[in-house]
């Protein structure tokens, strides 16, 4: 298996998040863009949630392979045991678009230290690039060590934070974080949306979010990889 960088390992361990350049060649990329279009365009009701700030499409897993690098790519996969400390598995994969004119994220964990179900791996795709203007994510570095989460110590948990840092970056780049982090994205002041996806990894005797094997295509099964298999938990099929 391919291995994160020393940088990147230390990132992940010292500031809780790191960015990463895109694994996608501009092709690759741009194909993602017009599957991920259609799959909005296409999704079942009951996979669509719409929000006052944002519409999300659950499992990309069933959605086409120009989404399978973002769950398989080796060195997310080396982050994924990192941050979990031994065998993983998938948990969620779902795309989310930034209404445009929509106001910021509350700062959040996705995952208390103090929670069961801890520890997590979070992977961010930058469908479009992240910008100060169009909603990129915040990370308050090194808050994946603390116990407390953001709605338990902040009096307005969507004001800027005193030390967040956005994560900014061009289109196919990926975010990797211990879910730990506080961290959301900001206010989209652009007048388009902005697209994104996002996959979280958890222990292997886990529970995953989205029951990927029950909802099993007959066209993912023959295309998948043995590693994608192995990570969405086939093998126990």
């Amino acid at each position: 298996m391919s291995r994160v960088g020393s940088d990147v390992a230390d990132a992940l361990e010292t500031h809780g998040f790191v960015v990463l350049p895109s694994p996608f060649s501009t092709a690759e990329i741009a194909r993602v863009q017009a599957a991920y279009d259609d799959a909005f365009a296409h999704a079942s009701p009951d996979d669509v949630h719409v929000g006052r700030t944002s519409t999300r499409v659950n499992d990309f897993v069933n959605r086409g392979p120009e989404f399978d690098l973002l769950y398989t790519w080796p060195p997310v996969l080396d982050a994924a045991r990192r941050v979990v400390g031994g065998p993983f598995r998938l948990s969620v994969l779902h795309a989310r678009t930034l209404h445009p004119g929509g106001p910021a994220q509350e700062l959040h964990v996705d995952i208390p230290r103090t929670s069961d179900a801890w520890p997590m791996l979070g992977v961010i795709l930058m469908v479009d690039d992240f910008r100060p203007d169009n909603g990129a994510t915040r990370f308050v570095p090194g808050s994946h060590r603390w116990t407390e989460t953001p709605a338990q110590v902040l009096a307005d948990c969507a004001a800027p934070h005193p030390d967040e840092v956005l994560t900014c970056g061009p289109a196919g780049s990926l975010i990797l974080f211990d879910a730990s982090t506080w961290h959301g994205y900001t206010a989209n002041i652009s007048s388009a949306g902005r697209r994104s996806m996002q996959g979280t990894f958890i222990p292997r005797s886990g529970r995953a979010a989205t029951d990927f094997l029950g909802r099993m295509q007959p066209s993912t099964f023959a295309r998948l990889s043995a590693t994608a298999r192995e990570v969405i938990g086939m093998e126990s099929a």
